[in-house]
């Protein structure tokens, strides 16, 4: 019997993404995945919309990521791979939360798809990485700024696209 695996959404960067390609291995401490707490915070969702939830997570930490990186392409960028269950450990805990621990860096074969803004989004990306913080911190006028960013999809990769989305990207 194998052991059952979990989707977990890594938030990323497009020099990220170039540290996958180059090195086989995606090195992240964690991410959102549907977890007990997401569980009965969001009873009445279904297992799509839970998953959207903490991909959604994810893709509002890759902004937080491109603020300490002002030399990226301003592009969120979400890495979706699955793991074995041993390899996800709880996050914080509180009700609500996706977040979860990774043992070990993940290697590119669990990578199930990537997903990164388009260019029409770099803007709107741009702006939101500007005042991440301030809306984190519950400043309306900058959580409607990031809610213009989180306007944008972000597109669908396989993971045998990877050169040519960082070409595109960068």
């Amino acid at each position: 019997m194998t052991e059952q695996l979990v989707r977990v959404y890594i938030p990323a960067t497009v020099p990220t993404l170039a540290t996958l390609r180059d090195k086989g291995v995606l090195a992240a401490p964690g991410g959102h995945a549907v977890t007990p707490g997401l569980r009965e915070w969001y009873a009445e969702g279904d297992e799509e919309e839970l998953e959207y939830v903490a991909f959604t997570r994810a893709a509002q930490d890759a902004l937080r990521l491109l603020r300490e990186d002002p030399d990226a392409p301003r592009r969120r960028a979400v890495v979706s791979v699955d793991l074995p269950a041993s390899a996800v450990g709880r996050g914080d805990g509180e009700l609500g939360s996706s977040t979860v621990r990774l043992a070990a860096p993940v290697p590119v074969e669990a990578v199930a798809a990537l997903h990164v803004d388009g260019a029409e989004a770099t803007g709107d990306v741009a702006a939101a990485v500007a005042v991440v913080a301030e809306a984190l911190a519950g400043d309306p006028d900058a959580q409607f700024t990031v809610d213009g960013a989180e306007d944008h999809e972000l597109e669908w990769y396989d993971v045998s696209e990877l050169d040519l989305l960082l070409r595109a990207a960068s």
